[in-house]
């Protein structure tokens, strides 16, 4: 019965094989009420006053154990708290602290600013495979979660240290295996949803090996059965299929073979049947819950 009502939950998702980039976020579980959470919200913007975020939090109405919350911080934060259901957290050891992290306005998506705030410098020289969207920002991108985020977050509520996550879907995920290669201390755990591998013909893969040979820390990858196979009514653009083709289909299970030779990263996994690019970025936020609220190993 659980698996039924989490499939029905993502049927609005599932029926488009294109995301609609002018969807609006309408009634969320903020709006409707929840048996969990409290919702809070705080506005700020980039460096550059180009681009303005709104962080969601949802916060448990249960109070903190003696470790404090364990905190989620989540990509896409007006999908995230679109797509957010209550019955996902009933079976839960316990509720997380939810940091979502989106952009001003209604839009479900902003397009532009997630290209920008979720890729990699690219190479000198190296053109984008993104035309018409400027990309490159995810340095700065950090910096704002570590120095504008994490410490209202942080000064507010009562947070467990060792359970901080991270999760983010396509270029979120991308972002997600980023910051674990240049940064692993940043958070403890990491989901990465469904990678953007071929961004930049696999500029990910030469960061990859920034990633510490001690480097500590718990890693889920979840990936559906059915991305990379071609969809009814999407065609791709020419640069992302290139840089797709440049990659090759192996990229992401390869990429798992070679972490699992860390011993100090705690590795999983997923791969999700009957499932394609965009229903991916809902499917993985129950796994990206598990995973933020196991207990710490002693």
């Amino acid at each position: 019965m659980k698996y039924l009502l989490l499939l029905l939950s993502f049927l609005p998702w599932m029926a488009q094989a294109k995301p609609d980039l002018t969807r609006v976020m309408g009634e969320t579980l903020a709006e409707r009420g929840s048996e969990f959470f409290n919702f809070e919200h705080f506005d700020l913007s980039s460096a550059d006053n180009q681009r303005h975020y709104r962080v969601y939090l949802a916060i448990p109405k249960q109070p903190a154990p003696a470790s404090g919350y364990p905190v989620l911080y989540m990509l896409d934060g007006n999908a995230a708290l679109t797509t957010l259901k209550d019955q996902w957290f009933s079976a839960l050891p316990e509720t997380p602290l939810l940091v979502m992290i989106g952009y001003a306005g209604e839009r479900v998506i902003n397009a532009p600013a997630r290209t920008l705030d979720y890729t990699p410098a690219p190479q000198a020289g190296q053109p984008f495979v993104t035309p018409g969207r400027m990309a490159g920002g995810a340095s700065a991108f950090m910096q704002l979660i570590e120095g504008q985020i994490k410490p209202v977050v942080e000064a507010k509520y009562p947070l467990d240290k060792q359970r901080r996550s991270l999760w983010g879907h396509s270029f979120g995920g991308l972002f997600v295996l980023n910051t674990l290669f240049t940064q692993p201390q940043s958070f403890n755990r990491y989901i990465a949803a469904s990678p953007s591998l071929w961004w930049q013909s696999g500029l990910i893969l030469e960061i990859e090996k920034q990633l510490p040979a001690d480097a500590q820390g718990q890693l889920l990858i979840v990936h559906g059965e059915l991305e990379g196979q071609a969809q009814k009514g999407r065609e791709v653009p020419k640069e992302r299929a290139a840089a797709m083709r440049a990659v090759g289909a192996d990229a992401l299970p390869e990429m798992v073979k070679r972490l699992a030779g860390f011993p100090g990263l705690q590795l999983e996994y997923q791969k999700l049947p009957g499932l394609g690019h965009g229903p991916m970025l809902p499917a993985s936020i129950p796994w990206a819950l598990k995973v933020a609220t196991e207990p710490q190993a002693q």
